[in-house]
């Protein structure tokens, strides 16, 4: 587990007394992704804080002002943006990964609004 100390650069991530929180199952994938990559030394929780803070700020730009529902959303275009800037996958592998995790995400919002 991550020692919370290292997220302060991140104060509007979903999280309680033991750490980060998830509502999906695709939202602990993402970021445990770069969680991996803070660990291999690719990124630190600063640089990704400036970068999840600049798709933070040009979503509100926008007037999507986040009420925490959509963070991990943001979360997933800015570590789309990363890897792309960094050249950390071919754009073709990150737009199938991108798929994947958004068909899983529909696929249980989808079973979740006929369960009820």
């Amino acid at each position: 587990m991550i020692d919370c100390k290292e997220l302060k650069d991140l104060p509007l991530l979903p999280r309680d007394e033991e750490g980060p929180v998830f509502e999906e199952p695709w939202q602990a994938q993402a970021f445990a992704v770069v969680v991996k990559l803070n660990e291999a030394g690719l990124i630190t929780w600063k640089e990704w804080a400036q970068c999840l803070g600049g798709v933070l700020q040009e979503a509100e730009a926008r007037g999507e002002h986040d009420t925490g529902k959509r963070y991990y959303e943001h979360w997933l275009t800015a570590l789309e943006r990363f890897a792309r800037e960094k050249n950390l996958a071919q754009s073709d592998e990150l737009e199938r990964e991108k798929e994947e995790i958004l068909a899983r995400f529909i696929e249980h919002t989808h079973s979740h609004t006929h369960s009820d």
